[in-house]
């Protein structure tokens, strides 16, 4: 799955350790998921999407 959450992260100025605290998981996941090692739950979906108010498919995809 590919994601947006690399740029998000970028553009707010966060370290991946930063946004994972905000999630409330490890930075090595946060990387997992950028780099498409990883989809996140559900659950972690949309609580990426809510730190980030958006849409879970604007920073989600499947192409």
């Amino acid at each position: 799955m590919q994601n947006k959450l690399k740029e998000l992260r970028a553009e707010r100025g966060w370290s991946q350790a930063a946004l994972g605290d905000r999630l409330e998981i490890s930075r090595q996941s946060v990387n997992a998921i950028e780099t498409g090692r990883y989809d996140p739950s559900l659950p972690l979906a949309f609580k990426i999407a809510r730190l980030f108010d958006m849409a879970i498919e604007e920073i989600f995809s499947d192409a």
